[in-house]
């Protein structure tokens, strides 16, 4: 099979990725094999690529968000049965997603419901399940009522914007001009370009100085978010988290690290990643989300498409497919 590589532990760079012959994968009892019709490319596949963990086997496939069919289980597997249209959220520990076939975790796969595509499937994951868990799994929504978002053009942000509102919040999210029109179709209840706004002063003005009830943090810099929050205000970190945390509004800090289940040793966990996806899919085969993917690309273009994604060409989810347009 035809897969995309990390060729060795000094490759550390979108471009010297290569697309290598290399045997199809056997699955192992709690698993099964799926050939791929359409991957997610993800912001974490690039730096996966430019910050490469010494401890992976080179050469090493990268990717992580796919959906194909089943093509064979591994001897414990029940669940499945070869025909099946499935996708799930990998392992970055193990080969990846970006090749014509991937083992997966039997555990972590949904069924891909009737009407939803492969591409919209693998568009799903990564960036949807990360705002899935952050809002349904880390936030406590009870007592929210307002809901600062940051990046609402990207993957993540899209996607929280969405189930944020299906929810009820009012939403307020941060996205640069040029991607504001993109933005507006998800319905924000005001958008704040941060390049030339102050971000809390204009929290501080939506809010009638009391400051947000919840913050979804995909860009780092948490520190900046805390004054931004107010009494009794979550703010949940898929970067870091801030250093020293004040006491005097009793804020909660949450950490998201979605793909983390896999290298847990909890089984729940990794089951979850799989109970995630199915409720995500519903809601999407309802018509109440959606990825909103705005790019496809044949599989030979990935290296490109992670290009984009590094240098914020992106609204919106990229997708690449596997068949007769690709040229590898």
């Amino acid at each position: 099979m035809r897969a995309l590589v990390v060729p060795d532990n000094q490759a550390n760079s979108i471009a010297s990725l290569k697309w290598l012959n290399r045997p199809i994968p056997e699955p192992g009892p709690n698993q099964v094999l799926v050939q791929t019709k359409a991957v997610g490319l993800n912001p974490v596949d690039y730096k996966t690529i430019e910050h490469l963990d010494p401890a992976l086997t080179f050469p090493h496939t990268i990717g992580l968000d796919v959906a194909g069919l089943v093509v064979a289980v591994g001897t414990e597997v029940t669940s499945w049965h070869a025909g099946d249209r499935v996708c799930g959220h990998g392992n970055l520990a193990v080969d990846g997603a970006f090749a014509e076939y991937v083992v997966v975790e039997a555990a972590a796969i949904a069924a891909i419901p009737d009407g939803v595509s492969f591409t919209t499937a693998a568009g799903s994951l990564c960036a949807g399940l990360t705002a899935y868990q952050a809002l349904f799994r880390k936030a406590n929504l009870n007592n929210v009522e307002t809901v600062l978002i940051h990046a609402g053009a990207g993957g993540v942000g899209s996607m929280a914007i969405q189930l944020a509102k299906h929810m009820g919040k009012r939403v307020y999210t941060t996205v640069s001009a040029h991607k504001q029109d993109f933005v507006a179709q998800l319905a924000p209840d005001a958008q704040i370009d941060y390049r030339t706004a102050d971000v809390t002063q204009r929290i501080a003005e939506l809010t009638g100085g009391q400051g947000v009830d919840l913050i979804i943090n995909t860009i780092g810099h948490p520190e900046a978010d805390l004054p931004r929050l107010a009494y009794n205000g979550q703010l949940v970190c898929l970067l870091a988290v801030p250093e020293s945390i004040p006491t005097a509004k009793a804020v909660t800090v949450s950490k998201l690290d979605l793909g983390g289940a896999h290298r847990s040793g909890n089984p729940q966990q990794v089951e979850d990643l799989g109970r995630m996806t199915r409720e995500l899919l519903a809601l999407i085969a309802a018509g109440t989300v959606d990825p909103l993917v705005s790019k496809v690309l044949p599989a030979d273009q990935i290296p490109t498409g992670l290009q984009l994604l590094k240098d914020d060409q992106v609204a919106g989810k990229l997708v690449a497919t596997f068949g007769a347009a690709s040229k590898f």
